[in-house]
């Protein structure tokens, strides 16, 4: 199977970097959302990405027009019906999820691979909202998309095998690392991630070390590019507190899942991250 059109399904932070990377790298994109204000914000945001790239010498000018021609906003779930890929990236909600893989399960062809970007969720449970569960798979990207390397695919209890090597070649094509996961909570990179936001949370709320300290400390000594709260800032508090969630629900409760009351304070309060321009830091535009 051969990929050329891919459709994107939320136009959020991830789906237009999962869209800009796929139309700089040849394919034509539809990127779907529930409205057009929210979509053409998004395409503004990957122009706006890609002339930057541009100032740095890594794109030229062409290559940033022929990326955003590639590009197709849309409203109605109808226009991926020519897609060989469509790749949901809503909010994780797990009804939202599974009610968009039914609908899209009524418009594309019986040889779209129906991929879900979810970060947490069991691909198998999502999968089962539809009647050709073989053709649902993961393909969990990161944040922020056109820079992080890495890619999971995520193999449902139901999933063909001959998907998964198709979306293989389509994870090289973009130049990305992928990896096959079994489905399982967190997969691997957000089970094994859940400790270092955790116990870094556990440090803060029993007021051992500051947010400031922990990440300094973790930056100088830990060499990581970013601390665990610079990074779920970044990420979105309320993404990274609702992943939390699933990871700690999927294993029963599981004690060294358990998320943190200051995490759900930090959501309830509003201050998400970067996004908010608030969360464990303050942000400028």
């Amino acid at each position: 199977m051969t990929i050329q059109y891919v459709g994107v399904v939320g136009s959020g932070t991830m789906g237009s970097g999962i869209a800009q990377i796929c139309a700089q790298n040849g394919y034509y994109v539809y990127l779907y959302d529930v409205n057009d204000t929210i979509v053409q914000k998004s395409l503004y945001s990957i122009e706006k990405r890609l002339q930057k790239m541009v100032e740095k010498g890594k794109i030229t000018k062409k290559e940033l027009e022929q990326s955003m021609e590639r590009i197709e906003a849309c409203t109605e779930l109808s226009n991926l019906k020519a897609c060989d890929v469509v790749i949901e990236a809503v909010p994780e909600k797990l009804p939202l999820k599974k009610e968009i893989f039914r609908q899209l399960e009524g418009v594309c062809s019986e040889q779209t691979i129906l991929a879900t970007n979810t970060s947490s969720f069991s691909v198998t449970d999502i999968a089962s909202a539809v009647n050709t569960p073989e053709r649902v798979v993961g393909l969990h990207f990161f944040n922020p998309v056109p820079l992080m390397p890495l890619v999971e695919i995520i193999k449902g209890f139901k999933t063909s095998e001959k998907w998964i090597h198709v979306l293989l070649r389509f994870a090289d094509s973009l130049g990305k690392e992928a990896v096959i996961c079994e489905d399982t909570p967190g997969f691997i990179v957000n089970r094994i991630a859940r400790p270092f936001y955790n116990e870094a949370l556990k440090i803060a709320g029993e007021r051992l070390a500051s947010v400031e300290q922990i990440d300094r400390i973790m930056k100088k000594a830990g060499h990581f590019k970013m601390g665990p709260f610079e990074l779920q800032d970044l990420i979105g508090i309320d993404v990274n507190f609702s992943t939390t969630e699933s990871v700690y629900n999927g294993f029963f409760g599981e004690g060294r899942f358990r998320p943190h009351y200051l995490q759900q304070r930090m959501v309830q309060s509003g201050k998400i991250g970067r996004k908010a321009g608030e969360g464990y830091f303050r942000y400028e535009n």
